[in-house]
Protein backbone atom coordinates (compact mmCIF):
# COMPACT_ATOMS: atom_id res chain seq x y z
CA UNK A 1 0.00 0.00 0.00
CA UNK A 2 1.37 3.01 -1.23
CA UNK A 3 0.91 6.07 0.96
CA UNK A 4 2.49 8.63 -0.56
CA UNK A 5 4.84 11.65 0.90
CA UNK A 6 2.10 12.65 3.16
CA UNK A 7 0.94 9.33 4.71
CA UNK A 8 4.28 8.22 5.88
CA UNK A 9 5.22 11.90 7.30
CA UNK A 10 1.79 11.66 9.00
CA UNK A 11 2.88 8.06 10.61
CA UNK A 12 6.08 9.22 11.35
CA UNK A 13 4.80 12.31 13.26
CA UNK A 14 2.36 9.83 15.00
CA UNK A 15 5.17 8.15 16.06
CA UNK A 16 7.32 10.64 16.95
CA UNK A 17 4.66 12.05 18.87
CA UNK A 18 4.19 9.16 21.34
CA UNK A 19 8.02 9.09 21.94
CA UNK A 20 8.16 12.73 23.19
CA UNK A 21 4.88 12.21 25.48
CA UNK A 22 6.81 9.46 26.88
CA UNK A 23 9.45 11.58 27.72
CA UNK A 24 7.64 14.21 28.92
CA UNK A 25 5.76 11.70 31.15
CA UNK A 26 9.42 10.74 32.31
CA UNK A 27 10.39 14.20 32.59
CA UNK A 28 7.39 15.39 34.88
CA UNK A 29 7.55 11.96 37.13
CA UNK A 30 11.18 13.49 37.67
CA UNK A 31 10.17 16.48 38.95
CA UNK A 32 7.31 15.58 41.24
CA UNK A 33 9.61 13.02 42.33
CA UNK A 34 12.15 15.38 43.97
CA UNK A 35 11.79 17.65 47.10
CA UNK A 36 11.24 21.14 45.43
CA UNK A 37 12.70 24.32 46.51
CA UNK A 38 11.03 26.24 49.33
CA UNK A 39 10.67 29.44 47.41
CA UNK A 40 9.62 27.62 44.51
CA UNK A 41 6.12 27.25 46.31
CA UNK A 42 5.80 31.02 46.19
CA UNK A 43 4.16 32.97 43.25
CA UNK A 44 6.35 34.87 41.00
CA UNK A 45 9.81 33.42 43.08
CA UNK A 46 10.92 31.90 39.16
CA UNK A 47 10.66 35.59 37.48
CA UNK A 48 12.03 37.47 40.74
CA UNK A 49 15.14 34.70 40.71
CA UNK A 50 15.88 34.90 36.76
CA UNK A 51 15.82 38.11 37.09
CA UNK A 52 18.65 38.89 40.08
CA UNK A 53 20.31 36.14 38.33
CA UNK A 54 19.91 38.22 35.03
CA UNK A 55 21.32 41.40 36.45
CA UNK A 56 23.63 39.78 39.13
CA UNK A 57 22.22 41.15 41.93
CA UNK A 58 22.58 39.89 45.66
CA UNK A 59 20.48 36.51 46.34
CA UNK A 60 19.94 34.59 49.75
CA UNK A 61 20.84 31.08 49.94
CA UNK A 62 17.11 30.00 49.24
CA UNK A 63 17.37 32.14 45.90
CA UNK A 64 20.71 30.43 45.09
CA UNK A 65 19.24 27.38 45.90
CA UNK A 66 16.21 27.80 43.48
CA UNK A 67 18.34 29.22 40.52
CA UNK A 68 20.05 26.34 40.29
CA UNK A 69 17.43 24.27 40.32
CA UNK A 70 15.73 26.19 37.48
CA UNK A 71 19.01 25.95 35.67
CA UNK A 72 19.17 22.60 35.92
CA UNK A 73 15.64 21.88 34.50
CA UNK A 74 16.28 23.68 31.93
CA UNK A 75 19.12 22.09 30.83
CA UNK A 76 17.81 18.73 30.91
CA UNK A 77 17.60 17.01 27.58
CA UNK A 78 13.96 15.92 28.25
CA UNK A 79 12.48 19.55 28.99
CA UNK A 80 12.64 19.36 25.39
CA UNK A 81 10.65 16.62 25.10
CA UNK A 82 7.48 19.11 26.41
CA UNK A 83 7.67 21.50 22.99
CA UNK A 84 8.66 18.48 20.80
CA UNK A 85 5.71 16.76 21.78
CA UNK A 86 3.78 20.11 20.81
CA UNK A 87 5.94 20.47 17.75
CA UNK A 88 4.94 16.84 16.64
CA UNK A 89 1.40 17.69 17.70
CA UNK A 90 0.88 20.65 15.26
CA UNK A 91 3.07 19.39 12.57
CA UNK A 92 0.61 15.54 12.52
CA UNK A 93 -2.10 18.03 12.12
CA UNK A 94 -0.62 19.72 9.02
CA UNK A 95 0.55 16.60 7.61
CA UNK A 96 -2.61 14.75 8.15
CA UNK A 97 -4.66 16.94 6.81
CA UNK A 98 -2.42 17.77 3.55
CA UNK A 99 -3.09 13.55 3.49
CA UNK A 100 -6.71 13.82 3.48
CA UNK A 101 -6.49 16.94 0.78
CA UNK A 102 -4.06 14.26 -1.49
CA UNK A 103 -6.00 11.13 -0.92
CA UNK A 104 -9.64 12.88 -1.16
CA UNK A 105 -9.05 16.08 -3.31
CA UNK A 106 -9.61 19.50 -2.36
CA UNK A 107 -7.56 22.47 -2.00
CA UNK A 108 -5.82 23.71 1.47
CA UNK A 109 -7.27 25.98 3.28
CA UNK A 110 -6.63 27.91 6.47
CA UNK A 111 -7.78 25.10 8.66
CA UNK A 112 -5.35 22.98 7.07
CA UNK A 113 -2.59 24.95 8.62
CA UNK A 114 -3.84 25.73 12.42
CA UNK A 115 -1.27 23.14 13.57
CA UNK A 116 1.40 25.60 12.60
CA UNK A 117 0.64 27.51 16.06
CA UNK A 118 1.71 25.03 18.21
CA UNK A 119 4.81 24.34 16.43
CA UNK A 120 5.13 28.45 16.84
CA UNK A 121 3.98 27.83 20.19
CA UNK A 122 6.81 25.04 20.98
CA UNK A 123 10.13 27.31 18.95
CA UNK A 124 9.11 29.91 21.62
CA UNK A 125 9.17 27.57 24.63
CA UNK A 126 12.60 26.12 23.74
CA UNK A 127 13.93 30.02 23.00
CA UNK A 128 12.91 30.15 27.01
CA UNK A 129 14.74 27.17 28.04
CA UNK A 130 17.92 27.99 26.00
CA UNK A 131 17.61 31.44 28.03
CA UNK A 132 17.54 30.23 31.19
CA UNK A 133 19.97 27.73 30.24
CA UNK A 134 22.38 29.84 29.40
CA UNK A 135 22.27 31.87 32.33
CA UNK A 136 24.54 28.74 33.85
CA UNK A 137 27.45 30.76 32.91
CA UNK A 138 26.43 33.88 34.73
CA UNK A 139 25.18 31.84 37.77
CA UNK A 140 29.08 30.59 37.92
CA UNK A 141 30.63 33.75 37.61
CA UNK A 142 28.72 35.43 40.43
CA UNK A 143 27.90 32.71 43.03
CA UNK A 144 31.04 30.05 42.24
CA UNK A 145 33.77 32.49 42.43
CA UNK A 146 32.81 35.76 44.14
CA UNK A 147 30.27 34.00 45.96
CA UNK A 148 28.06 37.14 46.11
CA UNK A 149 25.35 35.52 48.63
CA UNK A 150 23.73 37.53 51.43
Amino acid sequence: MNLGLWGYLTILAAVLELVFVACVFAYIGRLENRTPAPLGEKVGAHKAVLAKLRKRESMSQDEVDYAAELISDARSPLAYAIPGALFTLGFFYVVGCLYQLHVYGGAPSFRTFVGGIPMLTSMNIVAQLRRVARLKGAFAESFFDGARVV
